[in-house]
């Protein structure tokens, strides 16, 4: 019998199993894949690694919130990271010839855009102040849980609308926003909460792993085997079976009864529902969950580049087409795409050099309908088909012609490609329709959009991207919220803060 049995293997498992192993519980961790880490998973082509889901991560610096949830932990010492270019984001707008940038640190990032924007200072600083006082609305965020403090009035604001009021200038409005595929930003729904969250991160300090993220998953696996705990892997939870008012066990897709005083789900919410069976999760309930849209999904193109013909920045590049920037999402068949996120990996015997590109675009999963009753990943593995293999080779042309208006250098160096769609990250990562960041949080009912750890069922808890933010840092604070819930403990994070 084990304390506490975590379904999932992502980010928010591996934080809650870490967590509550050293907080003395008896841990197991199930995952269906052979690789732990969910959209931490790395994989190799032509001896190049690509990461799938960690390109950059924020708030590392000493002190700040996920460093402070990693040091907890204890792997922050052991993460080979790289702290990325004081411009850490370069911005480009379609028919501009013009970079700009986004940088690390409140005084550079004024400084620099002050200076494409010089008459706009006034606009640029209260934008800062702006993302610094919504911040400052989420307790969590700062590692407290002071329930004085109340996010009642930024809840409701537009991203898309508050950024248009601190500024008329068009131009300067597109660079705010210019990496608002870190959250699939769209005009109707996207909240400004959710962009001051992730962009704050970033501005306070921004990092790559070296060699990929899931060093990350192994780390918090080696915790909880540290901790005595038990990780099983290639192995799907089928059923999470209620008995007496509360779930009992859980049941494999290989005939396994696994039983366990608390449980935590860091599969989807959606699909925790369709897999326990219970007259207490009442209609409503599973109503609530299961009709809330998802985020996009994404088209990713993994490039293997020529030995030392390419010079490996250590920042990003955000591109999309005048006028496209909150509608990424709604292309037609012939203008797709409309933007893109470009990341490089350095050369590991030359880090002057790239080795490989990642280029992230989104991509509705209604794209791939056609094969979404095919299924492959490591372990079960079957061909999708001709068609969907000229698919994939039709986008990524369709990618690369864009991208080669602006990198027409880094294109012709190109010299193997590989692509993922919608149904590889449904496949590997349980996310029904591939989504990117799970559940589209919306300013017009954001109440509608949050999730509670907490289910109906006392033992049954929630983690991962849906409930509160997505990305690394969002998915490690609703891992710290839901072992505050589970051990009712408020102390936990003080102790997070104070590591």
């Amino acid at each position: 019998m084990f304390d506490t049995l975590i379904i999932g293997s992502g980010l928010g498992g591996l934080l809650c199993g870490s967590i509550l192993a050293k907080q003395g519980h008896k841990v197991c961790v199930i995952e269906k894949n052979k690789q732990l880490g969910g959209n931490l998973q790395t994989f190799s082509r032509n001896k190049q690694l690509f990461d799938t889901g960690v390109h950059y991560i924020g708030g590392l610096d000493k002190g700040q919130n996920l460093h402070q949830i990693f040091k907890y932990v204890g792997i922050m010492d052991r993460l080979r990271i790289e702290k990325m270019d004081t411009d850490f984001d370069h911005i480009l707008i379609g028919n501009d010839p013009k970079t700009y940038v986004q940088s690390q640190g409140y005084g550079s990032f004024i400084k620099n855009l002050v200076a494409d924007f010089p008459e706009e200072e006034t606009a640029i600083t209260r934008y800062c102040d702006l993302v610094k006082e919504v911040c400052s609305r989420f307790p969590l965020y700062h590692l407290t849980l002071d329930d004085t403090i109340s996010k009642d009035a930024v809840l409701g604001l537009s991203a898309k609308e508050t950024i248009s009021a601190l500024t008329s200038n068009k131009k300067l409005q597109a660079v705010l926003a210019g990496n608002n595929l870190l959250y699939s930003g769209v005009a109707e729904k996207t909240p400004f909460h959710v962009h001051a969250l992730i962009v704050n991160s970033y501005i306070e300090s921004s990092w790559k792993c070296i060699d990929g993220g899931s060093q990350i998953a192994k780390l918090l696996a080696a915790e909880i085997r540290k901790h005595q705990g038990t990780i099983i892997r290639n192995c799907a939870v089928e059923k999470i079976v209620e008995t007496g008012g509360i779930i009992s066990h859980v049941e494999t897709e290989d005939g396994q009864v696994i039983c366990a005083r608390h449980f935590i789900s860091n599969i989807s919410p959606a699909e925790t529902l369709n897999r326990t069976s219970s007259h207490l999760l009442k209609a409503a309930y599973r109503n609530r969950i299961s009709s809330q849209p998802n985020t996009v999904a994404s088209f990713s193109l993994y490039g293997v580049l020529e030995p030392g013909t390419i010079a490996c920045p250590n920042h990003n590049y955000y591109f999309h087409k005048e006028g496209a920037l909150w509608h990424l999402n709604d292309y037609t068949e012939q203008n797709w795409p409309l933007g893109y996120g470009l990341y490089f990996s350095p050369d590991r015997k030359n880090k002057k050099f790239a080795a490989a590109v990642s280029i992230l675009t989104p991509m509705r999963s209604g794209d791939v309908k056609q094969w979404e009753n095919t299924y492959n990943r490591v372990g079960k593995e079957k061909e999708r088909g001709r068609s969907y293999e000229r698919f994939k080779q039709s986008r990524i042309n369709q990618l690369l012609d864009l991208v080669k208006e602006r990198f027409p250098e880094l294109v012709a160096h190109i010299r193997h490609s590989y692509a993922a769609t919608p149904l590889t990250n449904r496949d590997y990562i349980g996310s029904e329709d591939g989504s990117m960041y799970g559940i589209q949080k919306d300013f017009n009912d954001p109440l509608k959009t949050v999730i509670s750890p907490r289910t109906k069922l006392p033992n049954l808890f929630l983690t991962g991207q849906n409930l509160n933010l997505h990305g690394i840092l969002g998915t490690s604070l609703s891992a710290v919220l839901t072992c505050t819930l589970l051990l009712n403990d408020n102390t936990l994070v003080d102790k997070i803060r104070n590591a």
